[in-house]
């Protein structure tokens, strides 16, 4: 899982998209593990993305209903196309738990990643400065502005 982060996470730097940090530390996965919130996604026997599937976020403290939250999502660009099938299935997964929503973000600057979320049925929310390093949770350290996003579900 973390060579999948890191993979992506090198796309993104690239680019000059300071959306996560250059290498993800293991015990900021830990407990979304424990807490069985993280999956990795195979093609053909080997390991083509993973994604983070969270109860709540205070990010989105401010906004109500039952919800989902998708973090950490990296695809390998070998598996192409995946993105779509990882988030169609959270939204699946979420709604079966009884979520009306499924929600996320990514670093405000990322317009490529934005337009696929909308693409995908996604409505933007608002802009939210959080603390940390990028791809982190917290109120220190250096701001980074986020937008947030929110696909409503069907019953």
């Amino acid at each position: 899982m973390l060579a999948v982060l890191d993979d992506a996470a090198g796309r993104l730097a690239a680019r000059g998209i300071a959306q996560w940090p250059a290498r993800f530390e293991a015990e900021w996965i830990t407990d979304a593990l424990r807490r069985g919130e993280t999956w990795l996604v195979g093609v053909d026997g080997d390991t083509a993305g993973t994604v983070t599937l969270d109860r709540s976020d205070p990010l989105w403290a401010d906004t109500g209903g039952a919800a989902g939250y998708v973090h950490r999502m990296a695809v390998r660009r070998t598996a192409a196309g995946l993105g779509a099938v990882v988030l169609d299935w959270a939204a699946d997964t979420v709604r079966q738990q009884g979520a009306q929503a499924l929600r996320l973000d990514c670093v405000r600057s990322n317009s490529r990643l934005r337009a696929y979320y909308e693409s995908r049925g996604f409505v933007h929310r608002g802009d939210a400065a959080v603390g940390r390093a990028p791809g982190q949770r917290g109120v220190e350290g250096p701001a980074t502005w986020v937008s947030r996003y929110e696909r409503v579900l069907n019953p």
